[in-house]
């Protein structure tokens, strides 16, 4: 069981799980519509949708929860587990490399506010058409390292050979070249040197990824957003064994993305660009990684790179996953936050912890 749901810059909109799988987009049994009507075919898929738990079964889940909460990992390994978080997790990395997780290819079906919405309606528009599809959609088709050349060769010919040296949104190439001639404009001239002093500085549109492992989300999302002139995809994880997977994938490009070590629970750490210029933040089990007594406090923290009306995309695990109900005693470390064997942690959620008190800003 998971939590798919988006925050609106500050504050969380309930999202309305009808329309998230109206799109002709889709496979054959995509999330949001796995409905199951024939308690026979239960076995068809690992998931099912909007399953209505009987009272008798979800008192089971919650005692077998409670049964393995029992006993708790003792306050000095907890402390271990907290301190050295990001060891566990690069060790997870050094094992698997990117072989554990798959391409998450359901993005745009479950989170279409990623792409920009002109992108956004020219998929819609492509696939009207299945043979348009097969013969010109860019995506997932086309040639992916074609389409970095083809996005290359736009930024080349329209802004020079330094794609990172775009102007962006404050200053455009025409006001560039005026406030160069006009020495007494020293205030937009700071602005533009900020402009061009951090990666993607030139993009109008830009997503940051937290926790991009091995890339299993860059990617994908790069397959549509090198073919979109003016975008740029940052991604960071503090475990700087994803990091560097990401960086070595031959897909990867720093004319598109920026990938990045960074802790999102150290509030003194700064990242690698300003404040309010994302459009779109992605987590996808990662929140359920965090201690929950730090959560809120990153959360705030990431509010803060969004511009105004842009969004925080959230997909975690729910509250009596199977995957809670079969841990062990002696695993649990609080309230339905447990340590996996690896060393790293996972929290359960629930939806009434998802949603903002609309009287105060940035709380859950």
């Amino acid at each position: 069981m998971n939590f798919i749901t988006r925050f609106s810059a500050l504050c969380l909109r309930k999202s309305k799980m009808q329309q998230r799988y109206l799109s002709s987009r889709r496979p054959a049994v995509p999330l949001g519509s796995r409905i199951l009507t024939d308690p026979a075919k239960i076995f068809e898929h690992n998931m099912w949708d909007h399953v209505q738990w009987s009272q008798e079964e979800e008192e089971r889940a919650k005692n077998k929860a409670a049964e393995n909460s029992l006993v708790k990992v003792r306050l000095e390994d907890q402390d271990k587990y907290e301190r050295e978080a990001s060891n566990y997790w690069n060790e997870f990395y050094k094992t698997h490399k990117n072989n554990f997780f798959k391409d998450r290819n359901w993005l745009f079906l479950e989170f279409p506010e990623i792409l920009p919405e002109e992108k956004r309606e020219q998929l819609k528009t492509e696939e009207k058409s299945s043979e348009l599809i097969k013969s010109t959609s860019s995506f997932p088709h086309q040639d992916f390292h074609g389409m970095f050349e083809e996005g290359k060769e736009y930024w080349k010919s329209n802004y020079g050979e330094d794609s990172t040296s775009v102007l962006g949104q404050i200053c455009n190439k025409n006001q560039a070249k005026s406030v160069t001639d006009n020495s007494q404009d020293e205030n937009c001239r700071e602005q533009l040197g900020k402009l061009e002093s951090f990666p993607g500085s030139g993009a109008a549109y830009r997503v940051l990824e937290v926790g991009c492992g091995a890339g299993n989300s860059v990617f994908p999302i790069l397959k549509v957003l090198c073919n979109t002139p003016g975008t740029f995809l940052y991604c960071c994880d503090f475990a700087s064994g994803a990091v560097e997977l990401v960086k070595s994938h031959s897909s990867y490009n720093s004319a598109w993305c920026f990938a990045f070590v960074h802790d999102v629970c150290d509030d003194a750490l700064p990242y690698p660009f300003p404040d309010e210029i994302l459009d779109v933040i992605l987590l996808v089990f990662v929140l359920s990684a965090i201690h929950p007594d730090r959560m809120q406090r990153v959360v705030n923290r990431l509010a803060k790179l969004l511009k105004p009306g842009g969004m925080l995309l959230f997909r975690d695990y729910g509250r009596y996953d199977t995957s809670q109900l079969r841990f062990k005693k002696g695993h649990c470390l609080s309230e339905n936050f447990y340590v996996r064997g690896d060393g790293t942690r996972v929290y359960f959620f629930t939806k009434a912890l998802l949603y903002l008190n609309p009287s105060k800003k940035g709380d859950f």
